[in-house]
């Protein structure tokens, strides 16, 4: 896929929109529905100052904005793990609303891979270490930098839940669907996270909630439940530690509440109408099989 956008307008973790003057990417990726290897190549060029959508000086861009030249390259192992499929309960001679969510189900995902990045350019000061030294920073992996090119790798892993029940064919609450991703972005950070504390267990000292970050995964969930015929309530939203007080297991970021029209005459496509909190801003879309 070739992508090119004068400007471009990208958000951030924070959801922040931010404008980059001119914007080229090329993406290359595989494409597999089971398990097995998959692959991901990505150039992308950045060209002028990222300014903040609304003008609001105060924010500092993200690094990755910043000019200069990134090629990424990811590589992947996948396994499907299925635990339970319904072979009950379907109705004859009546059509799902949606064909990809007629199968009851309770499987798992599992994800471990390794990528590597070259930036050169003002985008190679995201990794802020001494310059001509191969060392690890947290979430980063291992990196060098020189000048204004840096190399870094680092392995991730991810695990993803799905559970299904109902088969989407009935008038009212025929469907309910509950999905928990558990993404690792660095290994390498958990390793070190885990060390630390196992060398504060060993040495009996207090742990706090900040100790526990590097270990806790980025976990997001999604619940979807008919509400009747077509149309069915989505509510998904990650889960982040809070650090500041251990009292509290976590918190809920980027909320999204939202209503699917399942388009039964398609076979699987759906309007979704989708309203964000935290970023206060709504949308309209046209999504055609997903899963």
């Amino acid at each position: 896929m070739l992508e090119a956008a004068c400007p471009g307008l990208y958000l951030d973790k924070q959801g922040k929109y931010w404008d980059v003057p001119l914007s080229i990417a090329v993406d290359l990726a595989s494409i597999t529905y089971g398990s097995g290897l998959d692959y991901h190549v990505c150039l992308q060029h950045n060209s002028g100052q990222p300014k903040h959508i609304f003008g609001d000086q105060t924010f500092e861009p993200p690094m990755p904005l910043l000019p200069g030249l990134c090629a990424k390259a990811a590589m992947s192992i996948k396994k499907h793990v299925k635990f339970w499929r319904g072979k009950e309960g379907k109705l004859k001679l009546v059509q799902p609303y949606d064909v990809f969510l007629s199968n009851p189900h309770i499987s798992g995902v599992g994800i471990l891979g390794a990528v590597a990045s070259a930036s050169l350019g003002e985008n190679s000061a995201r990794f802020s270490i001494k310059e001509g030294l191969i060392c690890h920073i947290p979430s980063s992996g291992l990196c060098f930098r020189k000048n204004h090119f840096a190399l870094f790798s680092d392995l991730f892993a991810s695990i993803t839940f799905k559970t299904q029940v109902g088969t989407f064919q009935r008038l009212f609450l025929d469907l309910t669907k509950l999905d928990a991703h558990l993404a690792f972005p660095s290994v390498s950070t958990f390793l070190c996270g885990a060390t630390s504390i196992a060398k504060n267990f060993y040495y009996s000292q207090k742990l706090d909630a900040t100790a526990l970050h590097p270990i806790c995964p980025n976990l997001s969930v999604s619940l979807q439940q008919q509400i009747i015929g077509p149309f069915s309530f989505r509510f998904q939203s990650g889960i982040v530690l809070d650090s500041k007080d251990c009292k509290k297991l976590g918190q809920l970021e980027d909320t999204v509440y939202a209503i699917d029209w399942a388009l039964k005459v398609l076979g699987s496509a759906k309007a979704s109408f989708w309203y964000s909190p935290s970023r206060q801003e709504g949308m309209v879309e046209l999504r055609f099989f997903e899963n």
